[in-house]
């Protein structure tokens, strides 16, 4: 089964998930939503399928550790 994944900008995450802006930074920082993906050097965005899996259980959502070294 192929997916259509693309990138969302911070206004869709936000308008997306209710979330403020310093909310979803917070989220982020403790781990209990998805870490956004650098697109560019001005530039960032989330993959949707990711958001769509906190949107789906934001109690349960822990963002998977990223492998060291």
């Amino acid at each position: 089964m192929q997916t259509d994944e693309h990138i969302l900008r911070i206004g869709e995450v936000l308008r997306r998930t209710g979330l403020s802006r310093a909310t979803l930074y917070r989220k982020i920082a403790k781990g209990t939503f998805p870490r956004q993906l650098s697109l560019s050097d001005n530039a960032s965005g989330w993959h949707a399928s990711e958001v769509s899996r906190w949107i789906n259980n934001p109690m349960a959502y822990r963002a998977v550790a990223e492998p060291s070294g």
